[in-house]
């Protein structure tokens, strides 16, 4: 097990998408480009030169913040240094960067807008995040491929665990832009974010944790990341469901747990699979789901990442 780390708040922003129960349904959801606006539902200034990719981690973190009981803490609230933000997403802010760099070949660097430079930073969706709601924690941005999602929740679950911070904003984002789609073909467009808090935090607080992150492992094949969570979870036994890919292997002891693919649902998240994983697993342990939750993502070429979601404490 990863220390006693829980979750307290979720938050999802995508078009078709009303929460994470929504990511359990068994028919393939509409996943068209940039199909609603997040700025009227975030609300508020500063969000003109933001991308696309910024204002959708936005949206979910808010409403993770807000169930996880710390929505007070936006713009102009007291900063809060016992909250970090570790965000994961592969493509980003990629099309501002190429438009940078495009107007920097044509104009040179003095053709660059003085809004745009900032945005063109690997770590602006995690930093505007932080500025936004107050939060003065560590702050990370994981680029690291499709097993960026799973390795966004345990670095968040190590600040935790080092006793850095008391809770991270975890968030996955992608975007489907014209410029992610001719580099990578058509994405899942939005967001996913949680909550993670140390169990003492919660309970200090008075907040019900949703659920208890268990075993974690990275290794080079999915088997290999596999057995080893489940080791470091104490074991295979009851496995209630598989959040993986059709391509993934199944784990030992899980052959019977149920499925939930969520390429298959809304077509490939890249770097924000993991969450939107960890969203799926927390709502069906909160349906009432049987046993642990497994997650799967990455490849034999660029590593495996596994998690696992139990139950929390006293929520059965």
């Amino acid at each position: 097990m990863i220390g006693n780390t829980v979750v307290t708040g979720l938050g999802i922003a995508a078009d078709g998408l009303n929460g994470a129960a929504d990511l359990l349904r068994v028919e393939p959801a509409r996943t068209g480009p940039a199909a609603f606006d997040p700025a009227p539902l975030i609300g508020g200034r500063g969000l003109r030169y933001k991308d696309r990719a910024t204002k959708l981690a936005l949206l979910a973190g808010g409403y993770a913040l807000e169930q996880a009981g710390l929505s007070g803490r936006a713009d102009g609230a007291e900063p809060d240094e016992t909250t970090g933000v570790v965000v994961s997403s592969n493509f980003g802010n990629l099309d501002t960067v190429c438009r940078v760099a495009q107007v920097i070949r044509a104009e040179g660097v003095r053709g660059t807008s003085p809004m745009d430079l900032p945005n063109a930073s690997s770590n602006v969706i995690a930093s505007s995040v932080a500025i936004r709601f107050g939060l003065r924690g560590p702050n990370l941005m994981v680029c690291n491929g499709a097993a960026s999602g799973l390795d966004a929740v345990y670095w968040a679950t190590v600040l935790i665990g080092c006793g850095r911070v008391l809770r991270v904003l975890v968030i996955g984002v992608e975007t489907s832009n014209p410029t992610v789609v001719a580099l990578a073909g058509r994405l899942f467009d939005g967001a996913a974010a949680l909550v993670l808090e140390s169990e003492e935090s919660a309970d200090a607080r008075g907040i019900k944790a949703l659920a208890a992150v268990g075993g974690y492992a990275r290794r080079a094949s999915g088997a290999e990341s596999n057995a080893a969570a489940l080791a470091a979870d104490g074991g295979p036994a009851g496995i209630g469901l598989v959040c993986a890919g059709a391509d993934r292997p199944r784990p030992e002891g899980g052959e019977q747990a149920g499925s939930c693919d969520l390429d298959w649902l809304l077509g490939p998240s890249s770097g924000a699979l993991g969450a939107l994983q960890s969203l799926a697993g927390v709502a069906w342990l909160q349906a009432g789901g049987q046993g642990a939750v497994l997650a799967t993502a990455g490849d034999d070429a660029d590593g495996s990442a596994t998690l696992v979601l139990r139950a929390a404490r006293g929520s059965r």
